[in-house]
């Protein structure tokens, strides 16, 4: 899936995209044709840059009730002949996802669409899921010889039905249809749940990998033989040389982490920073400065992920390097340094923001460390950063850290943050928003009585919310 292309974020479409609140705020101003052809573009073109983590559905399901938007654009999506060219699940996930939402809301028309769409639609997997939470049994009894008529009778198809049941997320059609009163369904769905338990044993009893009695060096080797493949096995590998490695096998380690194949240096690096070894903060300064991509980027995790005392104090040494390592030491003082570290932070977080913008990866943890440490003087930058950003989930993180370093995040942000797309955004939202804003005391009552709410949201809601009713 290509980049979606994201608007200004003064602009409808861009707070939208988003998932800000302020989009729905927005939205319900706006003359409803605009506001729709913006939802609209939003749910056909998912505009998330990781669509797997990000939240969206529940958002745009409620700003269609409150639109009182109509399917049609989403059904022209769902059935256009590109459904059966484009078998990319993120093309209709969005689409499908809005729609199990809104007939949880009560839509009838999106029920239908949905199980339309798992009888002929090619991402009929995900409509599947969607009404396994929502349908009742008799729908879902309806969908069981058209989703079986997909696999052909034979052993091809029946292995391809055995293995679709063995991983599908929601399992309750396929308990459903092994008890169909149809003997050829009941029959057919109980012999592929049987062969997908089949092939799980089987590869359970056939692993892959390392075994007991591994040297150090049959380790490194195979490491590298994941290179080779084009498989990063560093990771495993060197919590197999945890277990197979000696203080006699430290010399070979140290050897391999200074000039050993790739495979073999970035398993010796993550092995000896893990095991806090005296020498490994000297070997990733030398991988950084030596060795390839790869090597570089696990050198650098290494130390990442090292919690000593040590590791801090040359974090302190590398934080103003113009490198890798040093963007490396800023994060871990962000998360592991102390208060004589909030100049470095801060420091760290403008760069990022200057060099690569309000959505460079390396922001996620600079924002909590702002938060962590409290840097007041961040608070500019963090509002930048939650303005700008195309992540809700960094937008949500952004949102915290102004939680505890702006004295106006409870009558700024915070209030449109109770519409945000992130249950977790809506959650600190909740806990932070001042209610002198009306706003605010309508919105907390809405979500505590939305059966769509998560729980945390609602807890949170009922902890500002007196006996009465009334907003404390």
């Amino acid at each position: 899936m290509f980049d979606p292309v994201i608007a200004p974020s003064g602009t409808l479409l861009g707070l939208l995209q988003r998932g800000r609140g302020d989009g729905t705020l927005h939205a319900l101003t706006a003359p409803r044709s605009e506001a729709l052809a913006a939802l609209n573009h939003c749910v056909l073109r998912d505009p998330r840059h990781d669509w797997q983590v990000e939240n969206r559905s529940l958002y745009y399901a409620r700003l269609y009730l409150d639109l009182h938007g109509e399917l049609d654009a989403i059904e022209a999506h769902l059935f256009d002949p590109e459904d059966v060219l484009d078998t990319d699940e993120s093309r209709t996930g969005l689409a499908l996802a809005v729609l199990g939402h809104l007939a949880s809301y009560g839509r009838r028309e999106a029920l239908d669409l949905l199980r339309r769409y798992a009888a002929h639609g090619t991402n009929w997997t995900w409509a599947l899921d969607e009404l396994a939470l929502r349908d009742d049994d008799e729908g879902l009894r309806a969908l069981a010889e058209p989703v079986l008529a997909r696999f052909p009778e034979g052993a091809e198809g029946d292995a391809e039905l055995a293995a679709t049941v063995r991983d599908s997320f929601e399992p309750r059609p396929w308990r459903l249809w092994a008890d169909d009163p149809r003997p050829a369904v009941a029959a057919r769905v109980r012999a592929a749940h049987e062969s997908g338990c089949f092939d799980r044993w089987q590869r359970q009893m056939r692993p892959a990998g390392p075994r007991p009695g591994w040297s150090v060096r049959a380790v490194l080797e195979w490491a590298q033989q994941g290179v080779e493949r084009g498989a990063a096995l560093h990771v495993p590998a060197a919590r197999c040389l945890t277990a197979v490695a000696g203080p006699e096998d430290r010399p070979e380690i140290v050897r391999a982490a200074q000039d050993g194949t790739e495979g073999a240096r970035c398993t010796a690096l993550r092995y000896l920073a893990d095991s806090n070894d005296p020498e490994v903060l000297d070997l990733i300064e030398q991988a950084v400065a030596t060795g390839s991509a790869p090597v570089v980027e696990a050198a650098v995790d290494s130390f990442e992920r090292m919690r000593s005392l040590a590791a801090v104090d040359r974090a302190r040494a590398w934080a103003r390097r113009p490198d890798r390592l040093g963007a490396a030491a800023g994060r871990v003082l962000a998360c592991r340094g102390g208060a004589q570290d909030r100049d470095l932070v801060l420091a760290a977080l403008r760069e990022a923001v200057r060099g690569d913008g309000p959505d460079a990866p390396t922001l996620w943890t600079l924002v909590d460390g702002a938060g962590r440490l409290g840097i007041g003087c961040a608070a500019p930058v963090l509002r930048h950063i939650y303005r700008e950003t195309a992540s809700s989930h960094l937008r949500g993180r952004a949102a915290r850290a102004l939680a505890a370093t702006d004295p106006s995040f409870g009558r700024g942000f915070a209030v449109e943050c109770l519409w945000d797309c992130e249950e977790t955004t809506r959650e600190l939202a909740a806990r932070h928003a001042e209610t002198g804003d009306t706003r605010v005391v309508e919105r907390l009552r809405r979500l505590a009585a939305d059966p769509a709410e998560e729980a945390e949201v609602q807890t949170a809601v009922r902890s500002r919310i007196g006996q009465e009713g009334t907003a404390v």
